[in-house]
């Protein structure tokens, strides 16, 4: 009998070892599940938080949206419009001409790209070397009305004439 007491111990202690391994590896696979669930419900709301702020600019992009937004910054719909048929041998098609609207243009008040604060964000500093009536000048990134380059135009087989010949772009030093 005294030749089967260890190797009854050895067989318990193997048992027990196996166990305590199977409900580690159990805990461990339950953890995993529950940080999956988190994950999968938080990707679930940022795909929800995606798809609505989609929706918004698809609103605000959309024709009817952008001239109506025009209209409040007082803007007018183009007059004649000529194109150069490129393929044609340079043709010009159709006649150019001023935009027109009947009432005077009035200066618009509207602020053309509002800016919607971050929760925590300080508001921009004023300058104090302006007066308070008058906006500040945006500075452009590119002149107002530029040509085209024979690099945009060069697989264009239309290009858009302006009827007024425009003022000389004023180049602030700034990179293209």
């Amino acid at each position: 009998m005294r030749g089967r007491t260890p190797f009854a111990v050895l067989v318990v202690v193997l048992l027990a070892a196996g166990l305590l391994g199977l409900l580690a590896l159990n805990t461990a696979l339950n953890e995993g599940s529950f940080e999956l669930s988190r994950l999968q419900k938080q990707t679930t709301k940022a795909t929800d938080e995606q798809q609505s702020l989609q929706l918004e600019i698809d609103q605000s992009s959309a024709p009817d949206a952008l001239a109506k937004r025009a209209g409040e910054l007082g803007m007018v719909p183009a007059g004649g419009m000529a194109f150069l048929d490129v393929p044609n041998g340079g043709k010009v098609v159709g006649t150019p001409g001023p935009a027109q609207d009947s009432p005077p243009v009035k200066k618009s008040t509207v602020d053309p790209w509002p800016v919607k604060p971050s929760p925590g964000a300080q508001p921009p500093a004023q300058s104090s070397a302006q007066p308070s009536g008058s906006p500040s000048p945006q500075p452009s990134t590119q002149p107002a009305s530029a040509p085209p380059t024979p690099a945009a135009s060069a697989g264009d087989s239309v290009i858009q004439l302006n009827p007024v010949s425009p003022a000389p772009a004023q180049h602030g030093g700034g990179t293209r």
